[in-house]
């Protein structure tokens, strides 16, 4: 009898878990994009936001695109990063390679520059994580967009689990 009850407790608490984080991982607050001083393509999976990010270049929205590269040898980076555009493409290597050292680069281009709005390009369930961690680097307008990504009910799992953790680690972490 007791298995059957600990079971169901912890049916109960995934589900509520999962209620309770839906807004934050799949219905994050995104933004319509708007002119702004740079558009900033984190890095991750190469799911459409670098092709994203330099559509949104194409169409007027900024000036500048900062391509966050913290990969070995990726023929599509390489590619973006060498490629001939009407606007600048700025490829960068984090340090450290995560959000954090993205949000770095961001405070320090911001502040060299004199920006004020940026428009970040990500996946949908790193929205809110990246939000949160690049408002501790920088305190300028953020617009979030992403390529809303078709995922399978295991990526999102792991999604939850990931950016969950890199939540807990994030509270304890300053930008510096």
């Amino acid at each position: 009898m007791r298995r059957p009850l600990t079971l169901a407790a912890g049916m109960v608490v995934v589900v509520a878990l999962v209620l309770a984080l839906w807004p934050v991982y799949v219905r994050p607050q995104r933004e319509d994009p708007a002119p702004a001083d740079a558009i900033l393509v984190l890095g991750g999976a190469h799911d459409g936001r670098e092709a994203l990010g330099l559509q949104l270049a194409r169409a007027g929205y900024a000036p500048r695109v900062l391509i966050s590269n913290p990969y070995q040898d990726s023929p599509l980076i390489n590619r973006i990063c060498h490629g001939g555009y009407s606007f600048d493409v700025v490829c960068f290597d984090p340090s450290p390679r995560t959000t954090r050292g993205e949000g770095r680069y961001l405070a320090d281009q911001a502040r060299e520059h004199g920006w004020d709005r940026v428009i970040v390009v990500t996946f949908t369930p790193h929205i809110s994580r990246a939000r949160y961690v690049l408002g501790k680097c920088w305190e300028g307008q953020t617009l979030f967009v992403d390529t809303r990504p078709d995922l399978a009910l295991p990526r999102w799992a792991y999604d939850y689990v990931y950016q969950s953790a890199g939540y807990a680690k994030a509270v304890f972490e300053d930008c510096g």
